[in-house]
Parts: C-alpha cells; structure tokens; sequence
C-alpha cells in the first residue's frame, strides 16, 4: 500500500521548504512541487495522502490544478493555502471538492487540524475503494451460471421460474444459489443486495453461453 504524502504545490520557494519542514516534524511525509504542470506531470493514481495548493502561481494555478487532477481521476482530498483568496476564489475551490481553504496568515494548529481531517477522509476513500474491488472480484470469480442464477435472485424471480428461463431443474438452481451466495460472503438475500448497490453494478446482463 503506498504510504501517505502531503503534497506541497507552491511556486514559493522559502514558503515550500518551510511547509515541509513543519509538516515533517509534526510526524508527517512530504513531497514538494514548485509549479502545478510539474506535480500533474508526476501525479500518479495510486498517490495518497492529500494535497496543500498555492492558489495562485506562475502558469497553471492552484484551482486549474484541482480541475486537472479531477479530470485524472484524482480523488485526494485538496486544502488550498493563500494570501490572495478572496470569496469567489473559495466558493470555487469548495464546489470544486476542495476539503478546505485557509487564508494567510493561518495558525499552525487550524494548518494541522486541516491535514488530519484531510488524511481522514483519504483513508475513508481509500477503505471504500478497496472493499468496492473486492466486491468486484468477488463476482468476477462467479461462473457463468451462478452470475445467471445472481441476476435472478436481484430480479427476485422465485427458483422455479429461473429453472425454467435456464433449462435446469429448481435443485440445480438451488445448488447455483448455494455456491454465489457463498462467493459472495451474502448470509441471505438483502445482504446479497446490499453488497451488489456497494459495488456499484448496474449491468445485470447475465451471460448468454452456457457453463461448462
């Protein structure tokens, strides 16, 4: 698992060097960027952790580096940090996802409470993508009778009438039912339920050739 990063984008030299120093000393990893191109030139999509953003900086600025990370996919959460914000700019960032935007001079203790609350919900982020694809791998491994015999059981058919639409007898659909609900970890209908919505499906197209 990548280990978290506060990621420092600041066209500030002096201001760079000493966020990262009274980040690390508070116990926190950092990496520094002087431009936005450079820190999209080497986003990648497993990066964790959170962003601190200049918003204003030669080139690409601090909210056309939010656009242009969410465009990518990026989902870490972004403080803005500044000395020439104004309402507009704010309003912007926080609809454009932003966690937070603190305005210079802020205190060292709203910069660290930021951090954390950032850091937090990066890891909430972090835990739902990754029970989301193991869910995914989970109906991944169904056979192609069992994920029929799910799309079924989601359209709340009654095992006779699966039987009949798959050409099996309701014992086998029985046994079907059996093995998907044990890969899938679903102690009963509703949890099945519940798993498929957390996982995001919407295609319930079961598979049209027939198991082997």
């Amino acid at each position: 698992m990548t280990e978290p990063l506060i990621t420092i984008v600041d066209d500030d030299e002096p201001v760079r060097d000493s966020l990262s120093l009274f980040l690390s000393l508070n116990g926190y990893r950092t990496q520094i960027f002087a431009s936005g191109e450079d820190c999209l030139a080497a986003w990648q999509p497993e990066w964790r952790g959170c962003l601190l953003l200049d918003l204003r900086m030669t080139g690409m600025d601090g909210l056309a580096l939010q656009r242009a990370l969410a465009e990518r996919g990026s989902t870490l959460p972004i403080i803005f940090l500044t000395g020439h914000g104004n309402l507009h700019h704010a309003r912007t960032a926080l609809r454009d996802g932003a966690l937070d935007f603190l305005t210079k001079p802020y205190s060292e203790e709203s910069l660290l409470h930021a951090v954390e609350e950032a850091l937090a919900q990066d890891r909430r982020q972090h835990a739902q993508q990754s029970r989301v694809e193991n869910l995914n791998t989970r109906l991944e491994r169904l056979s192609v009778r069992e994920r029929q015999v799910l799309d079924g059981v989601l359209d709340g058919k009654p095992n006779r009438v699966m039987a009949a639409e798959l050409g099996i007898s309701p014992r086998t659909v029985e046994v079907f039912k059996a093995r998907m609900m044990e890969k899938m970890r679903a102690r009963n209908v509703p949890e099945l339920v519940r798993l498929w919505v957390e996982a995001g499906q919407d295609d319930r197209t079961a598979a049209r050739r027939p198991d082997k």
